[in-house]
């Protein structure tokens, strides 16, 4: 029997490893570096006319669902975030790839449905369980079995018959994999992603999805992302593999155990996934069959395993409850929905507003601002080294940060003002009617607060600071894009860090920049 790196030789050498594109290859090499810019990510995605169309059509669909529509690249860059350019890059590029040549029994088109009905379910777990960015966890969830495809290319009549042999398990299909061929899938995806560069925060998990407890790495979020990535498998798996009642109870008691996650969050997930698998199947050009929700297919599993034991009368009861539960279901799908658009403008780690409103409310604040020719501040500011105070004191010290730099900045704003979790540790706050004087002097008000306040956690002290971008509006003057006023105050925040953070500095049009003030 061959060792791993043997199989993974051959694999290599037959040409099995699919080829990365250029475009996507690049853009994994750049987002890596803080020095690359909004600029230089635009540029290379406007290489490719092809991909920037893909891309501006999924940010202008309800995928996102933004109030007004994104008319460049360069917008959606600034609007979205690299992670989620990033994910729409990999996902458009492994979607399209040239089909490479597999044994008769593996379904390419099947193979590319269920991965994008993982990646989707990862961005519902994701929602639920953590603030993390749920971008890598749909990429990686994407990609999770791709070393299915691998070594259904470089083996494909052994391939055919495991596939045949393991009867839609997943367990069994691994356990042939290592003893048939010498290696798994999901080592051999782990490889294939190393030698695309991929961050350890994509190859990582897709190494690790099928056996979780066996990563013992130390990086609080890549266990929680290859957790979350192996609940999204099993989601799939519910969706496509023929037996959902063998993956609906270690669905949920894996939720349960992995994140404490409640009977109502699992039945939201579940209630919700068919749905968003058609609408994202749509935004990426995926031809995909309407699909019965899961409750749907558990309930008709539930009543072919029973029929041969039962009587007429029996199977009558059985489907007038059955009917009876699925209309108490969606009586309490309506009152959830109900409960989810009270908090669907909060942030769930700090509890103020997230990105997606402030998008919204940014859009009706510039339409004011110009109407009635009033100046609009916008103060984009970072929390210094936060990586760093993460590695170095963990997860949970750096979540208290967040939560309490958004107390302490609430109390210091107007009530007509506007603070907002951009992602991460990035927060933005829009200031209706303020020039650039009066913006400098919130946001140095708020810088010092913040460099000030005692940071208190389970016995530690902390002393934690901020940069801060400032960027003006002017009603009177020519209209700039959302985007331009984003990008604008990015720069500005950028160059207080570039000159030693901590510091407040604002954006000036003729010269680039404007000192601190």
């Amino acid at each position: 029997m061959p060792t791993k790196e043997e199989v993974l030789q051959k694999v290599i050498e037959t040409g099995a490893l699919p080829t990365l594109s250029t475009v996507a290859s690049t853009l994994i090499n750049i987002t890596g570096k803080e020095e690359t810019t909004i600029y230089d990510i635009t540029k290379l995605i406007a290489q490719d006319m092809s991909l920037s169309i893909k891309i501006l059509k999924v940010v202008n669909s309800s995928f996102y669902n933004f109030p007004n529509e994104v008319g460049t690249i360069q917008q959606a860059v600034a609007i979205l975030g690299t992670n989620a350019v990033r994910s729409l890059v990999l996902s458009f590029s492994f979607l399209n790839m040239e089909r490479p040549k597999h044994g008769a029994g593996f379904n390419y088109e099947r193979f590319w449905e269920e991965s994008l009905a993982a990646a989707v379910a990862s961005k519902l777990i994701m929602a639920k369980v953590s603030d993390q960015d749920p971008e890598e966890a749909f990429t990686v969830s994407l990609l999770q079995n791709l070393g299915k495809l691998i070594l259904a290319c470089a083996y494909r009549e052994t391939y055919d018959q495991l596939l045949d042999e393991a009867g839609g398990s997943e367990k069994r299909l691994l356990e042939l994999e290592d003893e048939r061929i010498g290696a798994n899938h999901a080592y051999i995806g782990g490889e294939a992603a190393k030698r695309w560069n991929f961050p350890d925060s994509l190859a990582v998990p897709i190494a690790y999805h099928h056996d979780p407890e066996s990563y013992t790495g130390a990086d609080a979020e890549l266990k929680t992302e290859i957790r979350v990535v192996h609940l999204a498998a099993l989601l799939a798996n519910i969706m496509y593999s023929g037996n959902p009642i063998d993956y609906h109870a270690p669905f949920r008691e894996r939720a349960k155990k992995m994140f404490k996650l409640e009977a109502r969050g699992i039945d939201e997930i579940l209630e919700q996934a068919n749905v968003e698998v058609a609408k994202a199947a749509k935004y990426f050009g995926l031809n995909i069959a309407g699909t019965a929700s899961i409750p749907e297919l558990l309930q008709k599993a539930n009543i072919e395993l029973s029929l041969l034991n039962m009587s007429y009368e029996q199977m009558n009861r059985e489907l007038v409850e059955a009917k009876m539960q699925l209309e108490k279901l969606t009586t309490e799908l309506e009152d959830k929905n109900v409960y989810l658009e009270g908090i669907a403008n909060l942030d769930g780690l700090t509890e103020i507003y997230n990105h997606r409103y402030f998008q919204e409310f940014l859009d009706k604040e510039i339409s004011r601002a110009v109407r009635l020719e009033n100046p609009l501040s916008l103060i984009l500011t970072d929390i210094d080294n936060f990586k760093k105070f993460n590695d170095f004191y963990g997860h949970q010290a750096g979540d208290y940060v967040l939560k309490e730099v958004a107390q302490l900045c609430t109390e210091l704003i107007r009530e007509y003002d506007l603070m907002a979790r951009y992602g991460g540790e990035e927060f933005v706050f829009i200031l209706p009617e303020t020039g650039e004087a009066d913006a400098l002097t919130v946001a140095e008000k708020i810088r010092s607060a913040i460099e000030q306040h005692p940071f208190n956690y389970d016995g530690d002290n902390y002393r934690v600071t901020s940069s801060f971008g400032v960027a003006v509006l002017d009603g009177k003057a020519t209209p700039i894009k959302k985007s331009e006023l984003i990008e604008r105050a990015d720069k500005a925040m950028y160059m207080a860090k570039k000159k030693g953070r901590n510091r407040v500095e604002a954006f000036a049009e003729k010269s680039g920049w404007f000192g601190k003030k």
